[in-house]
């Protein structure tokens, strides 16, 4: 809504709506109310930007503070300070006249003073009888004592921003080399593996970090390339592992090799008289479980699961599960083959997954027979949920951007 204007009985000036409750605002200052005065300055300076003035506004309002004589701000005292533009321009570092009425009504836009005009337009105090001041007009600092509270909340969330924005800049910056350094051992020592089709996500991700980023732009960067990072230990951990087992049975053969015979003789009874028995059971070695990824990611490239869970909202977890197994319903996947994923992926990982293939239900035949093939493929360590969450947060982002 824009603010309209007023023309004033004189005619000279306009008064927007901003002003008019900035002059609502001023009333309501508490009796006996104080604050220092370079106090609210320093928060207007650090609340700039929310504020929208510039850094020569700034400077005008510092030149205007210096001609209130006191160091706080009254509520019982004159707040109207009556600087000519000559005197303001030479306070304010020589700022020219048209410049100076430009931020001067930039200062006042933005509520942090109120013009208090007298009849002909002129700055001026005038005097009682012994000789201290009655009245002044030129440019009231009230907005600054009735706005100190304000100023100061939003100097606070600026600063807890910027505090917010370093850290997740510097978080990405440390993925982002964490990635490079395993990226390169990998290649290097020759670990099975795609990596160059992760190389070219790497790439990919680099490539989108603005050149003056903000908060909003390093967000989701962060939140792929640390889905990256795990997809590449999840890998490489998966690879030691399977390395680990097979050097583990080659040292049980020649263990089982080298053993005295005339213990295998002396089972062979016992075995004899079992043969009835059922055979035992085939000792699978133990595998490492796979590792959930950050609940948020998961509705980030799954934002379809939300509606099926609690009161059409999914909060944690719980809700997350509780919504995957109305999707298996839904999608007519056996319950045995849900349970199965969940065996092997883990029950996260495995809502997880029925949120992916719902998202992309329209392009698989069968739900069931796609979760068995990939359950298969995880027990074989040759599934990663990493990949499919990163493909369907860059295909589901394209859509919304451009409807955006």
């Amino acid at each position: 809504m824009q603010s309209g204007s007023v023309t004033t009985p004189f005619g000279r000036r306009s008064i927007s709506l901003a002003h008019v409750r900035g002059q609502m605002r001023t009333t309501e200052i508490r009796p006996g109310k104080s604050v220092d005065k370079w106090k609210v300055f320093r928060d207007a300076c650090e609340a700039r930007v929310v504020l929208g003035v510039q850094d020569r506004a700034l400077a005008v309002l510092d030149a205007l503070l210096t001609f209130y004589p006191e160091s706080e701000l009254c509520e019982d005292r004159s707040l109207v300070v009556f600087p000519s533009n000559d005197q303001l321009s030479v306070r304010a570092h020589g700022i020219a006249g048209t410049t100076l009425r430009r931020h001067l009504a930039a200062l006042v836009e933005a509520g942090l003073i109120q013009r208090k005009d007298s009849a002909n337009g002129k700055r001026y105090a005038r005097k009682g009888n012994a000789g201290t001041i009655e009245e002044a007009f030129g440019f009231n600092l009230a907005p600054l004592l009735a706005r100190a509270e304000e100023l100061a909340h939003l100097a606070q969330k600026v600063a807890s921003d910027r505090r917010h924005f370093r850290a997740t800049k510097e978080a990405l910056s440390i993925c982002r080399r964490d990635v490079r350094k395993l990226l390169t051992a990998a290649i290097e020592e020759g670990a099975a593996g795609d990596w160059g089709r992760i190389e070219d996500m790497f790439v990919e991700l680099t490539g989108r970090i603005p050149r003056t980023p903000t908060v909003a732009d390093i967000e989701p960067i962060l939140d792929e390339m640390q889905m990256l990072r795990e997809e590449i230990i999840n890998r490489l951990e998966i690879q030691e592992n399977s390395e680990s087992m097979d050097s583990n049975a080659v040292q049980n053969g020649c263990h089982i090799q080298n053993s005295n015979t005339e213990s295998i003789h002396e089972l062979e009874p016992s075995s004899r008289k079992e043969q009835g028995a059922k055979p035992s059971p085939e000792i699978r070695p133990m595998r490492e479980p796979i590792k959930a990824f950050p609940l948020g990611m998961v509705l980030q490239a799954c934002p379809e699961i939300r509606d099926y869970g609690p009161n059409g909202a999914i909060e944690n977890w719980r809700d997350l599960l509780s919504a995957a197994v109305v999707v298996r319903s839904m999608l007519g996947v056996s319950p045995s083959a849900y349970e199965e994923a969940c065996g092997i992926l883990g029950a996260e990982n495995a809502a997880a997954v029925m949120a992916c293939i719902l998202e992309r239900t329209g392009h698989i035949n069968s739900a069931g027979g796609y979760l068995r093939d990939l359950t298969r493929k995880a027990e074989r360590g040759e599934f990663s949920l990493g990949p499919m969450l990163m493909a369907l947060m860059r295909t589901s982002s394209g859509p919304r951007k451009a409807s955006a």
